[in-house]
Protein backbone atom coordinates (compact mmCIF):
# COMPACT_ATOMS: atom_id res chain seq x y z
CA UNK A 1 0.00 0.00 0.00
CA UNK A 2 1.62 3.52 -1.09
CA UNK A 3 1.08 6.35 1.69
CA UNK A 4 -1.69 8.13 -0.50
CA UNK A 5 -3.50 5.12 -0.37
CA UNK A 6 -2.88 4.59 3.47
CA UNK A 7 -3.97 8.17 4.28
CA UNK A 8 -7.01 8.07 2.07
CA UNK A 9 -8.11 4.59 3.54
CA UNK A 10 -7.50 6.47 7.15
CA UNK A 11 -9.96 8.80 6.06
CA UNK A 12 -12.84 6.04 4.87
CA UNK A 13 -12.52 7.36 1.36
CA UNK A 14 -13.58 5.15 -1.46
CA UNK A 15 -10.51 3.79 -3.25
CA UNK A 16 -11.18 3.70 -6.53
CA UNK A 17 -11.16 7.60 -6.37
CA UNK A 18 -7.37 7.40 -6.21
CA UNK A 19 -7.01 7.07 -9.73
CA UNK A 20 -8.15 10.40 -10.09
CA UNK A 21 -4.81 11.02 -8.19
CA UNK A 22 -1.39 11.79 -10.76
CA UNK A 23 1.60 12.84 -9.10
CA UNK A 24 5.00 14.69 -10.71
CA UNK A 25 8.00 13.42 -8.37
CA UNK A 26 11.01 15.82 -7.80
CA UNK A 27 14.22 14.59 -7.30
CA UNK A 28 15.54 16.47 -4.15
CA UNK A 29 12.22 17.65 -2.87
CA UNK A 30 11.94 17.15 1.01
CA UNK A 31 15.35 15.87 1.18
CA UNK A 32 16.48 13.31 4.61
CA UNK A 33 16.69 10.51 5.84
CA UNK A 34 13.09 9.44 6.61
CA UNK A 35 10.64 9.36 3.87
CA UNK A 36 9.54 13.08 4.30
CA UNK A 37 8.62 13.68 0.72
CA UNK A 38 6.55 10.94 0.18
CA UNK A 39 4.60 11.89 3.37
CA UNK A 40 4.20 15.42 2.56
CA UNK A 41 3.06 14.37 -1.08
CA UNK A 42 0.43 12.08 0.64
CA UNK A 43 -0.90 14.57 3.37
CA UNK A 44 -1.29 17.05 0.44
CA UNK A 45 -2.78 14.48 -2.30
CA UNK A 46 -5.49 13.09 0.42
CA UNK A 47 -6.86 17.12 1.22
CA UNK A 48 -7.06 18.00 -2.82
CA UNK A 49 -8.89 14.73 -3.61
CA UNK A 50 -11.17 15.11 -0.43
CA UNK A 51 -11.55 18.91 -1.39
CA UNK A 52 -12.18 17.18 -5.37
CA UNK A 53 -14.65 14.63 -3.96
CA UNK A 54 -17.14 17.96 -2.12
CA UNK A 55 -16.93 19.76 -5.29
CA UNK A 56 -18.01 16.89 -7.21
CA UNK A 57 -21.00 16.10 -4.44
CA UNK A 58 -21.79 19.67 -4.23
CA UNK A 59 -22.00 20.57 -8.36
CA UNK A 60 -23.57 17.16 -8.49
CA UNK A 61 -21.17 16.07 -11.16
CA UNK A 62 -20.84 12.06 -11.98
CA UNK A 63 -16.94 12.68 -12.02
CA UNK A 64 -14.73 13.74 -9.05
CA UNK A 65 -12.38 16.20 -10.84
CA UNK A 66 -8.68 15.02 -11.11
CA UNK A 67 -5.92 16.15 -8.81
CA UNK A 68 -2.35 16.71 -9.79
CA UNK A 69 0.33 16.98 -6.86
CA UNK A 70 3.64 18.29 -7.66
CA UNK A 71 6.57 17.49 -5.56
CA UNK A 72 7.30 20.98 -5.71
CA UNK A 73 4.59 22.67 -4.85
CA UNK A 74 4.80 20.40 -1.94
CA UNK A 75 8.31 20.87 -0.82
CA UNK A 76 7.40 24.59 -0.84
CA UNK A 77 4.67 24.91 0.41
CA UNK A 78 6.11 22.83 3.30
CA UNK A 79 8.81 25.30 4.62
CA UNK A 80 6.24 28.39 3.78
CA UNK A 81 7.49 30.04 6.82
CA UNK A 82 10.51 30.35 5.34
CA UNK A 83 9.66 31.68 1.80
CA UNK A 84 7.71 34.38 3.70
CA UNK A 85 9.46 38.14 3.20
CA UNK A 86 6.98 40.83 4.74
CA UNK A 87 8.40 43.79 2.33
CA UNK A 88 10.90 42.23 1.74
CA UNK A 89 12.40 41.07 5.15
CA UNK A 90 12.75 37.67 5.81
CA UNK A 91 11.00 36.32 8.68
CA UNK A 92 12.08 36.26 12.58
CA UNK A 93 13.54 32.70 12.77
CA UNK A 94 13.42 30.15 16.07
CA UNK A 95 14.25 32.24 19.02
CA UNK A 96 17.73 32.05 20.98
CA UNK A 97 16.27 29.73 23.80
CA UNK A 98 14.64 27.83 21.42
CA UNK A 99 17.46 24.89 20.21
CA UNK A 100 19.06 21.51 21.12
CA UNK A 101 21.20 21.40 24.56
CA UNK A 102 23.66 19.29 25.83
CA UNK A 103 22.68 17.87 29.50
CA UNK A 104 24.55 15.83 31.96
CA UNK A 105 23.75 12.60 30.26
CA UNK A 106 22.59 13.76 26.70
CA UNK A 107 20.10 16.52 24.88
CA UNK A 108 17.40 18.40 25.36
CA UNK A 109 15.08 20.73 23.69
CA UNK A 110 13.20 23.50 23.98
CA UNK A 111 10.65 25.66 22.76
CA UNK A 112 10.60 29.51 23.92
CA UNK A 113 9.34 31.18 20.85
CA UNK A 114 6.26 33.06 23.18
CA UNK A 115 7.31 35.31 25.84
CA UNK A 116 4.95 33.42 28.55
CA UNK A 117 7.12 29.93 27.52
CA UNK A 118 10.28 32.14 27.84
CA UNK A 119 9.44 33.18 31.67
CA UNK A 120 8.70 29.59 32.78
CA UNK A 121 11.59 28.34 31.39
CA UNK A 122 13.97 30.21 32.84
CA UNK A 123 11.84 30.10 36.08
CA UNK A 124 11.96 26.69 36.22
CA UNK A 125 15.87 26.59 35.46
CA UNK A 126 16.24 28.93 38.28
CA UNK A 127 15.10 31.85 39.94
CA UNK A 128 16.93 34.79 38.37
CA UNK A 129 18.16 32.88 35.51
CA UNK A 130 18.80 35.66 32.84
CA UNK A 131 17.68 35.56 29.21
CA UNK A 132 20.99 34.47 27.53
CA UNK A 133 22.38 31.32 26.07
CA UNK A 134 24.83 30.96 28.05
CA UNK A 135 23.47 30.72 31.50
CA UNK A 136 20.72 28.88 30.18
CA UNK A 137 23.20 26.05 28.49
CA UNK A 138 25.38 26.27 31.77
CA UNK A 139 21.95 25.23 33.86
CA UNK A 140 21.29 22.47 31.60
CA UNK A 141 24.65 20.89 31.44
CA UNK A 142 24.46 20.17 35.10
CA UNK A 143 21.14 17.72 34.59
CA UNK A 144 19.69 14.77 33.44
CA UNK A 145 17.48 15.52 29.95
CA UNK A 146 14.74 14.04 31.94
CA UNK A 147 15.09 15.83 34.82
CA UNK A 148 14.81 18.95 33.26
CA UNK A 149 12.14 17.17 30.94
CA UNK A 150 10.08 16.98 34.54
CA UNK A 151 10.76 20.23 35.85
CA UNK A 152 10.33 22.32 32.89
CA UNK A 153 6.65 20.62 32.11
CA UNK A 154 5.94 20.81 35.95
CA UNK A 155 6.40 25.13 35.41
CA UNK A 156 3.97 25.09 32.18
CA UNK A 157 7.33 25.30 30.53
CA UNK A 158 8.41 23.33 27.31
CA UNK A 159 11.18 21.13 27.37
CA UNK A 160 11.78 17.13 26.08
CA UNK A 161 14.73 15.15 26.73
CA UNK A 162 16.02 13.34 22.93
CA UNK A 163 15.04 10.05 22.25
CA UNK A 164 16.16 7.05 19.90
CA UNK A 165 13.22 5.67 18.08
CA UNK A 166 13.41 2.24 20.53
CA UNK A 167 13.52 4.46 23.53
CA UNK A 168 10.14 6.08 22.71
CA UNK A 169 8.67 2.90 21.25
CA UNK A 170 9.11 1.89 24.73
CA UNK A 171 7.44 4.76 26.45
CA UNK A 172 3.54 4.79 27.65
CA UNK A 173 2.91 7.55 24.99
CA UNK A 174 4.51 5.97 21.79
CA UNK A 175 2.24 2.81 22.74
CA UNK A 176 -0.87 4.50 23.49
CA UNK A 177 -0.31 6.39 20.07
CA UNK A 178 0.09 2.86 18.13
CA UNK A 179 -3.07 1.70 19.09
CA UNK A 180 -4.61 5.01 17.58
CA UNK A 181 -5.87 5.55 13.77
CA UNK A 182 -4.06 8.40 11.85
CA UNK A 183 -7.15 10.41 11.38
CA UNK A 184 -9.63 9.56 14.64
CA UNK A 185 -13.66 9.94 13.77
CA UNK A 186 -16.60 9.83 14.84
CA UNK A 187 -20.60 10.85 15.27
CA UNK A 188 -21.55 13.05 17.76
CA UNK A 189 -25.49 13.34 17.25
CA UNK A 190 -28.32 12.51 15.05
CA UNK A 191 -28.61 15.59 13.21
CA UNK A 192 -29.98 14.92 9.38
CA UNK A 193 -28.26 15.14 6.41
CA UNK A 194 -27.72 18.75 5.14
CA UNK A 195 -28.22 19.41 1.72
CA UNK A 196 -25.45 22.18 0.86
CA UNK A 197 -26.42 24.48 -1.60
CA UNK A 198 -24.53 23.72 -5.21
CA UNK A 199 -21.61 25.14 -6.60
CA UNK A 200 -21.62 27.84 -9.01
CA UNK A 201 -19.40 29.71 -11.29
CA UNK A 202 -15.20 29.39 -11.01
CA UNK A 203 -13.01 28.29 -9.50
CA UNK A 204 -14.84 25.19 -7.51
CA UNK A 205 -14.76 26.21 -4.01
CA UNK A 206 -16.21 22.91 -2.25
CA UNK A 207 -16.52 24.58 1.28
CA UNK A 208 -18.14 27.80 -0.17
CA UNK A 209 -20.40 29.40 1.90
CA UNK A 210 -19.39 27.16 5.58
CA UNK A 211 -18.56 29.21 8.14
CA UNK A 212 -15.22 27.90 10.37
CA UNK A 213 -14.37 29.11 14.03
CA UNK A 214 -10.74 28.76 13.87
CA UNK A 215 -9.16 28.31 17.25
CA UNK A 216 -5.97 27.18 16.61
CA UNK A 217 -2.21 28.77 17.01
CA UNK A 218 1.00 28.24 15.31
CA UNK A 219 1.24 26.07 12.39
CA UNK A 220 -0.56 22.75 11.71
CA UNK A 221 -4.45 23.92 12.97
CA UNK A 222 -3.49 27.73 11.01
CA UNK A 223 -2.07 25.08 7.78
CA UNK A 224 -5.82 23.18 7.71
CA UNK A 225 -8.03 26.91 8.40
CA UNK A 226 -5.80 28.24 5.69
CA UNK A 227 -6.64 25.40 3.36
CA UNK A 228 -10.49 25.62 3.83
CA UNK A 229 -10.03 29.06 3.57
CA UNK A 230 -8.56 28.66 0.03
CA UNK A 231 -11.77 26.34 -0.97
CA UNK A 232 -14.14 28.46 0.12
CA UNK A 233 -15.03 28.65 3.34
CA UNK A 234 -15.33 31.32 5.81
CA UNK A 235 -13.37 31.34 8.39
CA UNK A 236 -12.80 33.23 11.38
CA UNK A 237 -9.43 32.99 13.77
CA UNK A 238 -10.26 33.66 17.11
CA UNK A 239 -7.42 34.70 19.78
CA UNK A 240 -7.33 35.09 23.07
CA UNK A 241 -5.89 38.70 23.64
CA UNK A 242 -3.40 38.06 26.22
CA UNK A 243 -1.64 35.31 23.62
CA UNK A 244 -0.53 37.43 20.79
CA UNK A 245 0.50 35.39 17.64
CA UNK A 246 3.77 35.48 16.29
CA UNK A 247 3.77 38.23 13.20
CA UNK A 248 5.39 36.54 10.91
CA UNK A 249 3.36 33.28 11.91
CA UNK A 250 -0.04 34.87 11.75
CA UNK A 251 1.43 36.51 8.24
CA UNK A 252 2.43 33.25 6.40
CA UNK A 253 -0.84 31.09 7.98
CA UNK A 254 -3.67 34.16 7.58
CA UNK A 255 -4.69 33.81 4.04
CA UNK A 256 -7.98 33.68 3.37
CA UNK A 257 -9.63 34.54 7.03
CA UNK A 258 -10.51 36.86 9.22
CA UNK A 259 -8.63 37.80 12.44
CA UNK A 260 -10.39 38.66 15.95
CA UNK A 261 -9.85 38.52 19.35
CA UNK A 262 -12.47 36.86 21.79
CA UNK A 263 -12.23 36.81 25.57
CA UNK A 264 -13.87 33.58 26.67
CA UNK A 265 -13.57 34.20 30.45
CA UNK A 266 -14.95 37.59 29.77
CA UNK A 267 -17.03 37.15 26.60
CA UNK A 268 -19.25 33.87 25.74
CA UNK A 269 -22.39 35.54 24.61
CA UNK A 270 -20.52 36.41 21.29
CA UNK A 271 -18.87 32.96 20.87
CA UNK A 272 -22.89 31.53 21.24
CA UNK A 273 -23.53 34.17 18.74
CA UNK A 274 -20.91 32.87 16.07
CA UNK A 275 -21.56 29.41 17.00
CA UNK A 276 -24.65 29.78 15.86
CA UNK A 277 -23.95 29.99 12.60
CA UNK A 278 -20.46 27.81 12.26
CA UNK A 279 -20.33 24.28 10.46
CA UNK A 280 -17.38 24.03 11.33
CA UNK A 281 -15.28 24.45 14.66
CA UNK A 282 -11.12 23.57 14.34
CA UNK A 283 -9.18 23.44 17.52
CA UNK A 284 -5.41 23.50 18.51
CA UNK A 285 -5.23 24.12 22.33
CA UNK A 286 -4.07 20.94 24.45
CA UNK A 287 -6.68 18.44 25.40
CA UNK A 288 -9.16 19.53 27.58
CA UNK A 289 -8.40 22.85 27.93
CA UNK A 290 -11.00 24.57 26.56
CA UNK A 291 -13.67 22.01 27.81
CA UNK A 292 -13.80 24.36 30.39
CA UNK A 293 -15.76 27.15 28.03
CA UNK A 294 -18.05 24.21 26.98
CA UNK A 295 -16.03 23.37 23.77
CA UNK A 296 -15.88 19.71 24.05
CA UNK A 297 -17.01 18.35 21.20
CA UNK A 298 -19.87 17.03 22.83
CA UNK A 299 -20.90 19.82 24.77
CA UNK A 300 -20.68 22.63 21.12
CA UNK A 301 -22.47 19.77 19.19
CA UNK A 302 -25.29 19.70 21.82
CA UNK A 303 -25.75 23.54 20.95
CA UNK A 304 -24.90 23.43 17.98
CA UNK A 305 -26.31 19.88 16.12
CA UNK A 306 -24.74 18.94 13.08
CA UNK A 307 -21.72 20.62 13.73
CA UNK A 308 -18.17 19.32 12.45
CA UNK A 309 -15.50 19.80 15.17
CA UNK A 310 -11.56 18.96 14.20
CA UNK A 311 -9.16 18.87 17.15
CA UNK A 312 -5.95 18.69 16.62
CA UNK A 313 -3.50 18.06 19.80
CA UNK A 314 0.82 17.34 19.55
CA UNK A 315 0.26 13.84 21.66
CA UNK A 316 -2.86 12.81 21.72
CA UNK A 317 -5.86 13.39 23.85
CA UNK A 318 -5.12 10.16 25.88
CA UNK A 319 -2.36 8.50 27.37
CA UNK A 320 0.16 10.22 30.14
CA UNK A 321 0.70 13.05 27.64
CA UNK A 322 -2.13 13.82 26.75
CA UNK A 323 -2.72 17.32 28.43
CA UNK A 324 0.98 18.43 27.43
CA UNK A 325 1.47 21.10 25.05
CA UNK A 326 3.65 20.35 22.41
CA UNK A 327 5.33 21.93 18.88
CA UNK A 328 6.47 19.84 15.87
CA UNK A 329 10.31 20.39 16.76
CA UNK A 330 9.59 18.68 20.66
CA UNK A 331 7.79 16.01 19.05
CA UNK A 332 10.62 15.66 16.31
CA UNK A 333 13.08 15.42 19.72
CA UNK A 334 10.94 12.86 21.70
CA UNK A 335 9.87 10.58 19.12
CA UNK A 336 13.29 9.17 17.77
CA UNK A 337 13.30 11.50 14.41
CA UNK A 338 15.71 14.03 15.06
CA UNK A 339 18.14 10.86 16.72
CA UNK A 340 17.39 9.35 12.65
CA UNK A 341 17.75 12.85 11.42
CA UNK A 342 21.13 14.01 13.44
CA UNK A 343 24.87 13.15 12.64
CA UNK A 344 28.27 12.69 14.38
CA UNK A 345 26.24 12.45 17.81
CA UNK A 346 24.59 15.61 17.56
CA UNK A 347 20.00 15.43 16.86
CA UNK A 348 19.04 16.61 13.76
CA UNK A 349 15.69 17.99 12.18
CA UNK A 350 13.78 17.25 9.39
CA UNK A 351 14.01 19.59 6.25
CA UNK A 352 10.82 21.03 7.10
CA UNK A 353 8.33 20.87 9.89
CA UNK A 354 7.03 18.41 8.09
CA UNK A 355 4.93 17.16 11.55
CA UNK A 356 3.10 20.59 11.21
CA UNK A 357 2.42 21.06 7.65
CA UNK A 358 1.65 17.00 6.87
CA UNK A 359 -0.93 16.98 9.75
CA UNK A 360 -2.74 20.32 9.14
CA UNK A 361 -3.37 19.26 5.70
CA UNK A 362 -4.28 15.92 6.99
CA UNK A 363 -6.83 17.84 9.41
CA UNK A 364 -8.19 19.90 6.26
CA UNK A 365 -8.76 16.51 4.33
CA UNK A 366 -10.61 15.24 7.26
CA UNK A 367 -13.04 17.99 7.60
CA UNK A 368 -13.65 18.03 3.91
CA UNK A 369 -14.06 14.33 3.65
CA UNK A 370 -16.75 14.65 7.08
CA UNK A 371 -18.56 17.40 4.73
CA UNK A 372 -19.01 14.72 2.78
CA UNK A 373 -20.20 11.78 4.56
CA UNK A 374 -22.36 14.17 6.30
CA UNK A 375 -24.14 16.04 3.45
CA UNK A 376 -25.15 12.31 2.54
CA UNK A 377 -25.66 10.44 6.05
CA UNK A 378 -26.20 13.45 8.60
CA UNK A 379 -24.78 13.61 12.25
CA UNK A 380 -22.40 15.51 13.85
CA UNK A 381 -19.00 14.68 13.77
CA UNK A 382 -15.61 14.67 15.58
CA UNK A 383 -12.17 14.21 13.73
CA UNK A 384 -8.44 14.07 15.51
CA UNK A 385 -5.31 14.22 13.95
CA UNK A 386 -2.17 14.31 16.56
CA UNK A 387 1.62 15.49 15.72
CA UNK A 388 2.61 12.44 17.59
CA UNK A 389 0.73 10.32 15.78
CA UNK A 390 2.16 11.42 12.19
CA UNK A 391 5.79 11.26 13.62
CA UNK A 392 5.09 7.72 13.97
CA UNK A 393 3.71 6.63 10.47
CA UNK A 394 6.62 8.89 9.33
CA UNK A 395 8.95 6.61 10.94
CA UNK A 396 7.48 3.18 11.40
CA UNK A 397 4.86 3.15 8.08
CA UNK A 398 5.77 6.07 5.90
CA UNK A 399 7.87 4.29 2.65
CA UNK A 400 10.11 5.40 -0.01
CA UNK A 401 8.26 5.48 -3.09
CA UNK A 402 9.96 7.04 -6.43
CA UNK A 403 6.86 8.35 -7.60
CA UNK A 404 4.14 7.26 -10.12
CA UNK A 405 2.96 9.43 -13.28
CA UNK A 406 4.33 12.40 -14.81
CA UNK A 407 8.11 12.65 -14.53
CA UNK A 408 9.49 15.70 -13.26
CA UNK A 409 12.86 17.91 -13.43
CA UNK A 410 14.52 17.94 -9.90
CA UNK A 411 13.53 20.39 -7.46
CA UNK A 412 15.98 23.15 -7.90
CA UNK A 413 14.17 25.88 -6.08
CA UNK A 414 11.48 27.50 -5.20
CA UNK A 415 10.51 30.54 -7.84
CA UNK A 416 7.60 28.13 -9.81
CA UNK A 417 5.62 27.95 -6.44
CA UNK A 418 5.89 31.61 -5.15
CA UNK A 419 3.76 34.63 -5.51
CA UNK A 420 4.18 38.74 -4.39
CA UNK A 421 1.99 40.88 -3.84
CA UNK A 422 1.62 44.51 -5.40
CA UNK A 423 2.56 47.07 -3.09
CA UNK A 424 -0.95 48.33 -1.77
CA UNK A 425 -2.41 44.85 -2.07
CA UNK A 426 -2.71 43.75 1.91
CA UNK A 427 -2.59 45.86 5.62
CA UNK A 428 0.43 43.59 6.18
CA UNK A 429 2.58 44.95 3.51
CA UNK A 430 4.03 43.56 0.62
CA UNK A 431 4.36 39.77 1.12
CA UNK A 432 6.29 36.81 -1.21
CA UNK A 433 4.61 33.58 -0.06
CA UNK A 434 4.35 29.93 -1.31
CA UNK A 435 1.76 29.28 -3.40
CA UNK A 436 -0.61 26.62 -2.25
CA UNK A 437 0.11 23.17 -2.81
CA UNK A 438 -3.75 21.37 -3.08
CA UNK A 439 -4.53 21.45 -6.76
CA UNK A 440 -7.40 20.00 -8.74
CA UNK A 441 -9.35 20.61 -12.18
CA UNK A 442 -11.08 23.68 -11.93
CA UNK A 443 -10.25 24.59 -8.54
CA UNK A 444 -8.44 27.63 -6.89
CA UNK A 445 -4.72 28.41 -7.08
CA UNK A 446 -4.30 31.08 -4.95
CA UNK A 447 -6.19 32.93 -1.90
CA UNK A 448 -8.86 35.68 -2.41
CA UNK A 449 -8.17 37.16 1.22
CA UNK A 450 -4.75 38.30 2.09
CA UNK A 451 -3.45 37.87 5.57
CA UNK A 452 -4.69 41.04 7.56
CA UNK A 453 -2.85 42.32 11.08
CA UNK A 454 -3.52 40.12 14.04
CA UNK A 455 -7.01 40.15 15.67
CA UNK A 456 -8.02 42.14 12.71
CA UNK A 457 -9.57 45.35 14.22
CA UNK A 458 -12.57 46.98 14.19
CA UNK A 459 -15.50 44.89 12.25
CA UNK A 460 -13.41 41.71 12.27
CA UNK A 461 -16.13 39.54 13.34
CA UNK A 462 -18.87 41.02 10.92
CA UNK A 463 -19.61 39.70 7.34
Amino acid sequence: MTDIEFAWSELDGDPALLARVSTVAREGALAARLPVRELARACTGVCALAGAELAARRSDSAEVPRVRVDDGAVATAFVSERHLLVDGRAPVAFAPLSRFWRTADGWVRTHANYPHHRTRLLHALGPGLPEDPAAVGAALAERSALEVEETVYAAGGLAVALRTPEEWAAHEQAVEIARRPLVESARLDTARARALPPLDGTPLLPAAGLRVLDLTRVVAGPVATRTLALLGADVLRLDAPHLAELTDQHADTGFGKRSATLDLRADRRTFEDLLASADVVVTGYRPGALDRFGLSPEALTERRPGLVVAQLSAWGAYGPWGGRRGFDSLVQAATGVAAIEGTAGRPGALPAQALDHGTGYLLAAAVLRALTEQSAEGYGRVVRVALARTAAWLTEGARRDPGEGEAGAAYDGPEPWLNETGETDGRSGRLRYALPPVSFDGGPGDWTRLPGPWGGGPGSMAG
